[in-house]
């Protein structure tokens, strides 16, 4: 079964709505820059690559109707790279994505609307050709970490379902285990949204990777008993010393690995490194509603009225991530320097 997380047939954009995988397959239309915040906000995408893919096409969308003056042509992009960043404000690649597609408005100012618009819609396309590319260099690099008979931990869900295709993490697994024998896999089930139990688990069995999946608070024990021999997880901002967000449970995988001296490694495109920001500290994250803590696929789980802590992200220090696996290579400590090397290639 082909797996896509989006694609765009010239005038629609279609997202496969994750949020009922892997019992239905929804298809989600998306004909407005509304209708892809919605999709990005309300998780029917998700996988910092996927929603900068996503997000590119949400410019196109909000300005392929546009009638008026080169001038307001522009400040109608300004004001929808805003309102697209809002959708979801942990996830760097989202950013990223409306950047470029301003950037490349900007720089041909001097153009007609109608010009502007086929620009747009190009640097789209490319974001999303791109992302394939970067993921299989990603898993390049990475399988080298790994050898004959390795079991690879991974949290959430970082395959072609959060991506265009490979994935991130997911992809290093993949290479590996394209690459070795006896590679095998332990997916944490990821806990509110369940990400790794309903996606990683759908995209292992369709991939015939052998794995098993365990509960989030499983993990120390695993660990414990020597089944695991590295950690793979992705990232949804890095900032420039090294730390990272990601889902979380991450920060706490990456402690457990410090101690039971377990190789921990990170993987994700260079456009998830933000350079803008000195350290974690600086990522915003973002709190979701109660409702996925309370509730587990439609089913009230907790008595009424209990209070919810529900931050979707966590940070894990550089000082507990053994590498960063990117399409440029792999940085090691110290990051600082390391990343920065990355940029100039």
């Amino acid at each position: 079964m082909e797996i896509r997380s989006l694609y765009f047939d010239g005038s629609i954009l279609h997202i496969l709505d994750q949020r009922y995988l892997p019992f239905e397959v929804i298809d989600v239309q998306c004909k407005t820059e509304c209708d892809v915040w919605e999709a990005i906000n309300k998780m029917k995408i998700r996988g910092a690559p996927a929603i900068g893919v996503a997000a590119a096409y949400g410019m196109y969308l909000g300005l392929r109707n546009f009638e008026g003056s080169t001038e307001t042509f522009i400040q109608k992009a300004k004001e929808l790279k805003d309102y697209l960043d809002s959708a979801r404000p942990t996830a760097v690649n989202l950013a990223w994505a409306t950047k470029r597609i301003l950037d490349k408005i900007l720089s041909n100012g001097e153009k007609s609307p109608e010009e502007l618009k086929q620009i747009a819609l190009i640097e789209a396309k490319n974001i999303e050709n791109e992302d394939i590319e970067r993921n299989f260099k990603i898993g390049e690099f990475g399988s080298e970490l790994f050898t004959d008979g390795d079991t690879i931990m991974t949290i959430c869900n970082t395959g072609e379902l959060a991506t265009i295709k490979h994935g991130t993490a997911f992809s290093v697994i993949k290479r590996s285990f394209e690459k070795y024998k006896n590679i095998s896999v332990i997916a944490l089930e990821t806990r509110p949204y369940l990400q790794g139990a309903r996606l990683t688990a759908f995209e292992l069995k369709e991939a015939g990777i052998p794995f098993r999946l365990i509960t989030d608070n499983m993990a120390a024990f695993v660990m414990q008993k020597g089944l695991v021999s590295g950690i793979v997880t992705g990232a949804d901002r890095i900032a420039s010393n090294g730390d990272t967000a990601n889902k979380v449970g991450t920060y706490m995988l990456a402690v457990l690995a410090h101690y039971h001296k377990i190789p921990f490694y990170v993987a994700a495109p260079l456009s998830t490194i933000d350079l803008n920001i000195e350290s974690g500290k600086e990522i915003p994250i973002e709190e979701r509603n109660s409702d996925e803590v309370t509730h587990c696929m439609g089913q009230r789980i907790a008595p009424n009225g209990v209070e919810v802590y529900n931050f979707s992200f966590d940070v894990t220090p550089h000082e507990l991530i053994t590498g960063i696996i990117t399409d440029k290579g792999i940085a090691y400590p110290p990051f600082k320097k390391s990343i920065k090397k990355l940029f100039e290639f």
